[in-house]
C-alpha cells in the first residue's frame, strides 16, 4: 500500500467527505442567550444525542482495542478516561473517542453518533479470533445507555449522585447514575460527562430541579469547539492525520505504544519534524450553513486553492460563529483566511487554551 511521505506537510487531500451534508451534520438551531448565560453565569445540564456509545465486551476487548486505536488501552487505569483515535490505514481519524474501563471489564467508547455505525462496522471485521464484541450500548435493547453534559456551577448538583467527584481532567467516577467524566475546561468552565442508563441519567436531571437550567445540546458543541478538542463527524472523516486537529496534544495520542492501523504514518509525521498544518481556533460571522464541518478555507496570498478546513463548528453567544480550522501554519503568518472563498468571510483567530509545540 503506497501512502504518502509527508503527509501532514502536504495540501489535505479533501475528498468527497468535505463535502457531504448529511441530515445528521445539519447545523443545529442555534441556543437562546439565557442558554448560554446558565452555562456562563451558572449551571447548565443537557442530554447529548449527537454522541452515541459502543461497548466492547470479552476477555480481549482491551488487547483487541490496544491494536486497534492510538492511545494504550492495556494499561488504562480504572480511574480515568482517555481521549483516541481510530485511524485509516492511511494514518487519517475515522473517529475520535473517549473511552474508559467499566467495572465489568468492558471497555466504553463515546463516539459522535454519525460515525458512530460505521465505526463499530469497521472494528468489527477486525475482531477475528479476539474475544471481544461491539455492542451499540445506546440500542434500547441493551438498557440504552445516554450521555449528558453538565457544565458550569455544577459541582453541588452532582455530589447527590456520587461520592466524591473528579478533580483532575479525564478523571472518572461511579454511581447508580452512571459514569461522570471531568473533561477539559471550556470557555472558563469546569464540564462534566455523565453516561448511564437513559431512566438513571434523566432521574438525575430531574432531582437537580431548579439548581441547573436545561439548555440546547448545541451549547456543547460550542464548549468543545472553546476547549479545543475536536471531534471527528461524517464530514471530516478520513480528512485528518491525528497531529493536523491537535489530537497529540489533547492526549489522543500515546507514541510509545504498539502498532495500529495508520502507526507508521502518525509516526514519521511527529518523527520527522514534517507538521506543518495544525488546528487552530477561530470565529465568523457568517450562517451556519457556511460554517459547516468540511467547509474549505483560503488565504488571501492564495485564493486559487484551500489552505485548510473546519473541523467543528458552533453558534456563539456573540451571535456569530465560533469554529475549529485545520489550517496550514504558513496561512497564519500573514494575510487574512476566508470561509468558503477567497472572498467569503474573514476569520477572527482566538488563543486556544493551550500550547502548541514548536515545529521544526
Amino acid at each position: 500500500m503506497n501512502v504518502p511521505l509527508d503527509p501532514a506537510s502536504s495540501a489535505a487531500s479533501h475528498g468527497p467527505a468535505a463535502h457531504a451534508s448529511p441530515a445528521s451534520a445539519q447545523p443545529a438551531a442555534r441556543p437562546s442567550s439565557a442558554d448560554f448565560d446558565a452555562v456562563l453565569n451558572g449551571g447548565a445540564c443537557a442530554v447529548l444525542p449527537q454522541f452515541g456509545v459502543i461497548d466492547v465486551q470479552g476477555d480481549d476487548a482491551a488487547s483487541f482495542l490496544h491494536g486497534q486505536l492510538t492511545n494504550d488501552v492495556e494499561h488504562l487505569d480504572a480511574t480515568l478516561a482517555r481521549l483516541a483515535g481510530y485511524c485509516s490505514p492511511k494514518g487519517r481519524l475515522l473517529a475520535s473517542l473517549l473511552i474508559w474501563k467499566t467495572g465489568g471489564g468492558t471497555i466504553r467508547l463515546v463516539v459522535a453518533k454519525d460515525v458512530q455505525a460505521a465505526a463499530q462496522k469497521r472494528l468489527s471485521m477486525f475482531v477475528l479470533r479476539a474475544k471481544a464484541k461491539l455492542v451499540d450500548a445506546g440500542d434500547a435493547a441493551n438498557e440504552a445507555l445516554v450521555v449528558a453534559g453538565f457544565a458550569g456551577d455544577v459541582r453541588d448538583a452532582l455530589a447527590g449522585a456520587f461520592d466524591t467527584l473528579p478533580d483532575v481532567e479525564y478523571g472518572k467516577v461511579d454511581g447508580p447514575a452512571g459514569t461522570l467524566v471531568r473533561l477539559t475546561d471550556a470557555a472558563g468552565q469546569p464540564r462534566y460527562l455523565l453516561v448511564g442508563p437513559q431512566a438513571a441519567v434523566e432521574a438525575r436531571l430531574a432531582a437537580a430541579g431548579p439548581a441547573l437550567a436545561r439548555v440546547s445540546p448545541a451549547v456543547w458543541d460550542w464548549l468543545d469547539v472553546r476547549a479545543g478538542v475536536p471531534r471527528i463527524t461524517q464530514p471530516v472523516a478520513e480528512q485528518f492525520v491525528p497531529q493536523m486537529v491537535n489530537f497529540d496534544v489533547v492526549g489522543g495520542v500515546n507514541f510509545r505504544k504498539g502498532c495500529y492501523p495508520g502507526q507508521e504514518v502518525v509516526a514519521r509525521s511527529q518523527y520527522r519534524g514534517t507538521i506543518k498544518r495544525r488546528m487552530s481556533l477561530a470565529s465568523v460571522s457568517a450562517p451556519p450553513e457556511a460554517a459547516r464541518p468540511g467547509a474549505e478555507l483560503f488565504h488571501s496570498g492564495d485564493p486559487g486553492q484551500p489552505c485548510g478546513m473546519v473541523v467543528n463548528a458552533a453558534a456563539a453567544p456573540d451571535g456569530g460563529i465560533d469554529l475549529l480550522a485545520e489550517i496550514k501554519l504558513a496561512a497564519l503568518e500573514t494575510g487574512t483566511v476566508h470561509l468558503g472563498a477567497a472572498d467569503g468571510p474573514a476569520l477572527t483567530f482566538l488563543p486556544l487554551p493551550y500550547a502548541l509545540p514548536a515545529e521544526g
